[in-house]
């Protein structure tokens, strides 16, 4: 044979030789793409040196968990993957355990039981392509029962060649190295389906979107909150924050149709069944963001949360569709003839027709709220100011959104965040102003009668020394009618009085006139600031009256008339008459059972 001609028979060669390999590997990718099966890390040997590889056949395994491939075969990616599961299948099934010593090779029968239980099981649970002279279905029964009944029968025709091996065998029991320990594929294998299994529920059941737990871009909820960060600043800062939540069982346990928001955990629920367009989802998150970032839940004080929650739906969904913010979905709260008005304004006008609003239906659902009030998916974990991460939000986003020239906003939208960005003053600083004005603090003056310190360095110069005025001291003090039932909050009665304790040792108090009150009143006398919590003990009785408490202030000698009343109580009480000057001292959400006359502080 000529050189030109020995150069062109090489040439074809390498080119089938690469072929070969190219489809080969595409074959094992195929494989590996599967959870199950890649958990079994076998070995693969396409040496043309090794002999256990089959002659006719496309590949074999050992009991050293090694899978000798035929190296120049030709077939298809989906061939070579069905031929390589089947390979790792009779490993897991434990067809070829290890051992030691010399290994005893199984005869036809049992090779044909294991290659069909594997087929079958194939079938079920399928890999790439099966060859087409395999046969459509197998007989019932395990290997054992298989293998019993054709060792007594014959092996039908149509099993005696259904394995990878070709005429051979694709099952092989080597001796087991000394140098190496086989992995126990059996409960390897085992764990690796019990993983699938569950996964393929949960992509099944919306919590996942693929059998490894990759979040796939594809989902519409996903490209809406990704649309707000690239490309919509008014919500872009609150969308980074916000976490979406797509589980269907969870949106199943709590009745959430389409979506709900936990502001606490910043937290947007959605329920992956419900079928909407881009545009629309836009709509749904844009709602539950501006829920969260309005603080809602928190500004609706004593009002019925649901009807709250109703009336906030109206206003967001009325600024959403001037704004063209997406699609609105139908079946969602929307009036024209509600523009302009708060939430607050929208409350009272629907709180007189209260039984047609409760057929009303919310995002979550009819008759529900899609503001929750407690945690759907455990505690906070990020110890963070939400006011002042929503406020920053939205603070930040109208600025890009009025520099950006991107449009106009609803002018209730403008005015909620430019109050956003001036909050109120906090509870304990109003309080602090309360005691500034109604709380004397003792005055010194100056008198002979006590010599100053400075009197020894100059015995013929009299000077006058500074004093408290004992009728002064007298009229610097306050009452404080200390609600001790059951139903108060420590942790709040707590801080409370944490705070009346700092501000009345700032402002040099000796004494506050302490009553605490249950189901009667029981007086403390004056007690120095630090010390008032250290001698309060909630007591388990029913209801509170607070009234005895007030009558004994004001019948007592030795309490000034014009000293200030703090009335602290969780506003299970009774109706009280305060006639000096008094403020009440209650929780947050918390509402009096008449209307006060004196300032209400609202401890967070």
């Amino acid at each position: 044979m000529s050189r030109a001609t020995n150069h062109a028979t090489h040439g074809k060669k390498k080119a089938r030789n690469d072929a070969a390999t190219e489809a080969f590997l595409a074959g094992l990718a195929l494989v590996r793409r599967n959870p199950a099966l890649a958990a079994l890390e076998a070995d693969v040997c396409r040496s043309r040196d090794c002999g256990l590889s089959p002659r006719h056949g496309l590949a074999a395994v050992d009991s050293n968990g090694r899978i000798h491939v035929h190296p120049d075969r030709r077939a298809e990616p989906a061939e070579w993957a069905w031929a390589v599961a089947h390979c790792l299948i009779h490993l897991g099934f434990g067809h070829v355990p290890a051992a030691k010593g010399d290994r005893p090779q199984p005869d036809r029968p049992e090779l044909a039981a294991r290659c069909a239980v594997v087929n079958r099981f194939l079938l079920t649970y399928p890999v790439g392509r099966a060859p087409e002279n395999l046969p459509a279905s197998y007989p019932d029964g395990d290997e054992e029962q298989l293998t019993a009944r054709w060792r007594r029968n014959g092996v039908p025709a149509a099993y005696v060649h259904c394995g990878t091996g070709g005429d051979g065998a694709d099952q092989i029991l080597v001796p087991w190295s000394r140098w190496h320990t086989p992995a126990d594929w059996q409960l390897a294998f085992a764990h690796a389906l019990t993983r699938t299994v569950s996964a393929a529920m949960d992509v099944a059941g919306g919590r996942r979107d693929t059998l490894t737990g990759e979040r796939h871009p594809a989902r519409p909820w996903v490209r809406a909150l990704s649309w707000f960060i690239s490309s919509y600043p008014l919500l872009g800062g609150i969308a980074a924050g916000m976490k979406l939540v797509a589980d269907a069982e969870l949106a199943r346990a709590h009745g959430i149709a389409v979506a709900a928001v936990d502001a606490t955990l910043g937290e947007i629920y959605v329920n992956p069944l419900r079928r909407y367009e881009d545009e629309e989802w836009r709509f749904v998150l844009a709602h539950e963001m501006l829920h969260a970032a309005l603080r809602h839940g928190d500004r609706r004080g004593a009002r019925d949360p649901y009807l709250f929650n109703v009336a906030a739906d109206y206003v967001i969904n009325g600024w959403l569709v001037e704004m063209a913010v997406g699609s609105m979905p139908e079946g969602l709260l929307y009036d024209p003839a509600l523009k302009g008005l708060s939430a607050e304004e929208v409350y009272d006008r629907i709180v007189t027709d209260a039984r047609r609003v409760r057929r009303l239906a919310t995002l979550r659902g009819k008759g529900v709220g899609d503001i929750l009030g407690e945690p759907l998916g455990g505690r906070p974990g990020d110890w963070v100011d939400l006011d002042e991460f929503y406020r920053r939000g939205l603070v930040q986003g109208l600025d890009l959104h009025l520099g950006g020239e991107r449009g106009l906003l609803p002018a209730g939208l403008v005015q909620e965040i430019r109050a956003l960005a001036h909050p109120p003053v906090p509870w304990d600083a109003r309080l602090a102003r309360w005691f500034d004005e109604f709380v004397p603090r003792p005055e010194p003056v100056r008198s002979f009668a006590r010599p100053a310190r400075r009197q020894a360095s100059t015995p013929g110069i009299p000077r006058a020394g500074r004093c408290f005025p004992p009728e002064q001291v007298a009229r610097c003090t306050f009452g404080v009618v200390l609600d001790t039932s059951g139903s108060m909050n420590a942790r709040l009665l707590g801080k409370a009085l944490g705070a009346i304790a700092s501000y009345a040792e700032a402002r040099d108090v000796p004494a506050a006139r302490v009553v605490f009150c249950d189901a009667a009143a029981y007086d403390a006398g004056y007690l120095p600031p630090a010390e008032i919590a250290g001698r309060v003990r909630v007591r388990g009785r029913g209801g509170t009256v607070l009234q005895p408490g007030i009558d004994l202030l004001r019948r007592a000698e030795d309490f000034p008339a014009t000293a200030p009343v703090l009335v602290i109580t969780d506003g299970h009480c009774d109706v009280l008459r305060v006639r000096p000057e008094h403020a009440y001292l209650v929780p947050e959400g918390a509402s009096l059972p008449f209307t006060p006359r004196g300032p209400v502080f609202r401890l967070r």
